[in-house]
């Protein structure tokens, strides 16, 4: 009787929700969006233009707007009325800590970030921000028309778009791939504009969850003329929509590569001592970082040590050459591991040298170099590999079911589980593959039996990858990790099969396949 009344309940407050997003022009103030525009850098003119184009969106379809350049508007009551901040080509150094602290909490309590072009160009002295915007302007050439590649036309920003879509923006080169840590959603042809940086694998569009919040970023927005643009203002209204919590979109990080490696220019540091930007016609980029000697060290914000497993770096020395050491958190962190750096023969002969990495850690990256007197040597570029766990899964992202239902949970990730589980029901994810799967987990609590979670490719009666067991944790919002090997070979979309006794069994937060 009490799981009777649970799904009864919990069907009462499904309807009340999705009763209060539905898209309406009727519903003139269903949220509120806040559009930061400060600028402590370069000013872009197409900023009114693009104030007003969301005003217009917001009107058009049931958000209500407030544009300001005041950055006391990040206190936690201010942003506590908005269910998604804009960062309209900001540039710069906008925010103090305090205010960096209220956004911080902001966004990983819930809130929803759009950034929109020069938002990259912003807070490089602040990790936090490199992760929530995916990665940092690097550069860009002269305004001119490009190839679209729209990857995912499936997400409310891109559902309207062709498969390539030909404009003319600025294109910005970025410090870093975010693709290992972002869902993309478009890129950049290359080999249809002249300036990009990015060895053909150009993302310029893309999100991400951010704890229990949501991120979304677009490197387009230069121009006023985009702002006129109808495919460009449906990417933007999508791109809020998404961030607000009005619409639903898949925006997990890729889980089918194995390694998900990052690629580093050495000269996009974000902090050093000592070293600078050296030119070399040979380098990628046609730069290092350089001038290097004893006792210096580079850090890179935005990019991150979670696990990592090896380090790769293309170097050249016309010097003795050195040691590099790979720490954690800061230039006397946790010391992750070492390689040795030898001589070329000249600052133009470039070779790569590699290590793996020990340890768990999860703050950005920082080199430190050491080695004798004098000039050691050049890093051209350096790669960090990383372990092949996927990114967590929400468990109430199912995009099939039969029997189970969304909980709501303080404790749980995002705030909510797949819940009010019995025996026999299942979820399936459609975009997570089961492709060379060979772990799972789980977050788990249990205020019931407890129960067996099987693991299935394809179909809830599909090919059986391995089980786990689920005792009870004595309470719905005490969550604990359960975790099994997965034997065989599959390659269709996940399915979690549960069983066990009499009503209502446990919910799952999240899970984690290992590939």
């Amino acid at each position: 009787m009490l799981n009777v009344i649970r799904r009864g309940l919990a069907l009462v407050a499904t309807a009340v929700i999705a009763a209060q997003f539905v898209p309406s022009a009727a519903y003139a103030a269903d949220y509120q969006v806040l559009v930061f525009s400060k600028t402590a850098g370069f000013r872009h003119d197409s900023i009114p233009t693009g104030v007003q184009a969301i005003r217009d969106l917001g009107t058009a379809n049931g958000f209500t707007v407030t544009a300001t350049e005041d950055a006391a508007a990040f206190t936690a009551a201010n942003l506590a009325q908005y269910k998604a901040v804009v960062f309209l080509s900001t540039t710069g150094d906008v925010l103090n800590d305090a205010q960096q602290t209220a956004f911080t909490s902001y966004v990983d309590g819930g809130g929803g970030y759009v950034g929109v072009h020069a938002a990259a160009d912003t807070e490089y002295d602040w990790p936090y921000y490199g992760g929530l915007v995916g990665a940092w302007f690097k550069s860009h050439p002269a305004i001119q028309q490009a190839t679209v590649k729209n990857e995912d036309r499936t997400h409310p920003a891109t559902s309207g778009l062709a498969a390539t879509w030909t404009r003319t923006d600025e294109w910005y080169n970025y410090r870093t791939n975010p693709r290992a840590s972002v869902h993309v959603l478009q890129s950049l042809d290359e080999s249809t504009y002249s300036g990009g940086e990015m060895s053909g694998d150009h993302p310029i569009t893309w999100c991400h969850p951010q704890q229990s919040g949501r991120s979304f970023y677009t490197g387009l927005g230069h121009t006023i003329e985009s702002y006129a643009d109808p495919a460009f203002r449906n990417l933007l209204l999508g791109g809020i929509k998404y961030a607000a919590g009005a619409v639903q979109a898949n925006c997990a990080p890729p889980t089918g590569n194995p390694g998900g490696s990052t690629t580093v220019e050495g000269e996009a540091f974000t902090s050093q001592s000592g070293v600078q930007a050296a030119s070399h016609t040979g380098a990628s980029g046609g730069k290092t970082v350089g001038y290097i000697d004893n006792g210096d060290w580079a850090g890179y914000a935005s990019v991150s040590t979670a696990g990592a497993t090896g380090f790769s770096a293309r170097v050249s020395s016309g010097g003795p050459g050195g040691t590099i050491q790979v720490r954690s958190g800061s230039a006397t962190g946790t010391l992750l591991g070492s390689v040795q750096v030898p001589s070329t023969g000249n600052w133009d002969t470039f070779t790569t040298v590699s290590t793996t990495l020990t340890g768990s850690a999860s703050g950005p990256v920082f080199l430190v170099f050491t080695g004798g007197s004098g000039s050691l040597f050049d890093v051209d570029t350096f790669t960090i590999t990383r372990s092949s766990a996927a990114a967590p899964v929400e468990g109430e992202a199912f995009t099939s079911q039969s029997g189970v239902q969304v909980a709501g949970h303080t404790g749980a990730s995002g705030g909510k589980t797949v819940g009010y589980i019995d025996n026999g029901d299942w979820a399936g994810y459609a975009s997570v593959s089961t492709a060379g799967a060979t772990g799972f987990s789980a977050r788990v609590s249990s205020g019931g039996a407890g129960g067996t979670i099987q693991i299935r490719s394809g179909s809830a009666t599909g090919t059986l990858l391995g089980s786990v067991n689920v005792a009870s944790t004595g309470g719905w919002d005490t969550f604990t990790t359960v975790s099994t090997t997965l034997t065989g070979s599959a390659s269709g979309p996940v399915f979690l099969v549960f069983t066990g006794g009499s009503g209502s069994l446990f919910d799952v937060d999240t899970f984690t396949l290992t590939k």
